[in-house]
C-alpha cells in the first residue's frame, strides 16, 4: 500500500514537471516552489515541489547539497538541486 501511495505521489510531481516545462516560464502556483534537477549544467529539469516539503529532513538534506555546491548565487537564477532525477523522485515520493 505505501509503495502505491509513493508511485502515485512521484506521478503527482512528474506531472506537474511535465505542466511547468513548455516554452513559456510559468511561475510556480500558491503553495508549490519550483526547483531544478540534475547532475548535468547544461540541461537540467524543473519540478514544482509542494513548500510543504521544506521541513522534511531527506528534502532539506538535497537543499544541503544544493547550497554545497552553489551557495546562494548561482547561474541558474533558480533552486538547483545537484541529484540525479531518479534520486529526486525517490526522496520526493517518500514524503507523501
Amino acid at each position: 500500500m505505501s509503495l502505491l501511495r509513493s508511485l502515485l505521489g512521484a506521478k503527482k510531481i512528474i506531472n506537474f514537471s511535465v505542466a511547468a516545462t513548455s516554452k513559456k516560464t510559468v511561475s510556480a502556483p500558491k503553495g508549490f516552489l519550483a526547483v531544478y534537477v540534475g547532475e548535468d549544467q547544461v540541461q537540467k529539469k524543473r519540478y514544482l515541489v509542494p513548500i510543504s516539503y521544506l521541513s522534511h529532513p531527506s528534502f532539506q538534506a538535497l537543499l544541503s547539497k544544493s547550497e554545497e555546491e552553489f551557495g546562494f548565487a548561482h547561474s541558474m537564477g533558480g533552486l538547483t538541486i545537484p541529484c540525479p532525477e531518479d534520486t529526486f523522485i525517490n526522496v520526493t515520493s517518500r514524503l507523501q
